[in-house]
């Protein structure tokens, strides 16, 4: 019954090329629905994978790289705040996959994205912390004030905007730790730290 479902398939679509690219729409549909992302989000990821098959880009690399990492662009087109880490862990790709699929869609196609700036990630890690307006508002002034002095030059855009969020957390005398802080952007209290001291100098 398996091989007759796989040819019954296989002669609804009849090209290698069609079923890969019916095979990557349900995985970046899948993945935009996990990640809670927009359908323009969506839209633009499809027509980034299909641009990426017309140039020949996919051989020899996977399918599930090539539908992350289409999400993942599409999000920075768009300036949608979601890292990788996210990405990978809601994707069937392998981060090494998706690194790879992410840099030849990058180098092959000059994806219109800048440098990502830790604002756009300030809100949504706000909420996760459970922080108010007045504390958000002071950690964007914050992400200026770092990005102005070069705190944030070279550093995991994440981790300066939970840094400025912490920071502002103790300036207006909320509740936050600096694990919390850390985990809620993905990473170590460690980078954290390294972050919030360039901010207090």
């Amino acid at each position: 019954m398996t091989r007759l479902r796989r040819q019954h398939n296989r002669a609804r679509i009849p090209t290698k090329r069609e079923r890969n690219q019916v095979y990557a729409f349900t995985e970046i549909r899948r993945l935009t629905g996990a990640l809670s992302l927009p359908e323009r989000v969506r839209d633009h990821a499809c027509s980034l994978f299909r641009s990426a098959q017309k140039e020949d880009l996919l051989r020899g690399r996977s399918l599930e790289g090539f539908a992350s990492a289409s999400v993942y662009a599409a999000c920075r087109v768009a300036s949608v705040s979601r890292t990788v880490d996210e990405v990978v862990e809601a994707a069937r790709a392998t981060e090494a996959e998706h690194r790879a699929a992410y840099g030849a869609l990058n180098r092959e196609l000059g994806l219109p994205t800048g440098p990502i700036d830790p604002a756009e990630h300030v809100p949504r890690f706000a909420s996760e912390l459970g922080l108010d307006a007045p504390t958000e508002r002071r950690a964007r002034e914050l992400v200026a004030e770092a990005r102005e002095a070069g705190i944030a030059n070279g550093r995991n855009p994440s981790g300066v905007a939970a840094a400025c969020l912490y920071a502002a957390a103790r300036e207006l005398d909320r509740s936050v730790t600096q694990r919390e802080a850390a985990d809620v952007a993905g990473v170590t209290p460690v980078t954290l730290r390294s972050t919030y001291a360039g901010l207090q100098d």
